[in-house]
């Protein structure tokens, strides 16, 4: 199985956030990274695909999700300031979010090219976001349940 990653008009990516934060994003329809940074989201551009992994359900904490928690399309425009008050000002990108379900990472680590056969698969996963093959990306949506467009 190739890991290549696509090269078609759209990228995939998974980016990494707590459960809570995620869920924060889907109802407000926007999606941040890396704490709030810019630099990461100019990377992903308009009719990206995304979808968040969360390893816990609580910022910081320590249960262990381990879940697949939204996916969706990333919409016209780029990132923008966004004042949270208190002196944060995070970055933001705004995103389609689809229908679908959480779904849990480990019965897919065998099938998914980021995964299959690395012992350290959750090591990508401590740059809070990178790309992914159209394979994954589809993996995860059959899994989630998602109507992914295509």
């Amino acid at each position: 199985m190739s890991k290549a990653i696509s090269k078609t008009m759209s990228r995939n990516w998974i980016a990494v956030a707590s459960a809570e934060h995620v869920r924060l994003g889907r109802a407000g329809g926007f999606m941040q990274v890396c704490h709030g940074k810019a630099a990461p989201l100019r990377r992903i551009h308009p009719g990206d695909r995304v979808a968040y992994y969360s390893p816990s359900d609580a910022f910081r904490g320590k249960d262990r999700l381990q879940s697949f928690t939204a996916i969706g399309v990333v919409k016209d425009g780029v990132p923008y300031p966004f004042d949270m008050g208190g002196g944060f000002v995070p970055h933001r990108r705004d995103v389609a979010w689809l229908d679908g379900r959480e779904a849990p990472i480990q019965p897919l680590l065998d099938a998914l090219d980021f995964s299959a056969g690395v012992r350290n698969w959750g090591y990508q996963l401590r740059f809070g976001l990178f790309e992914v093959s159209d394979h994954d990306l589809r993996l995860i949506a059959d899994a989630m349940e998602a109507p992914l467009p295509a």
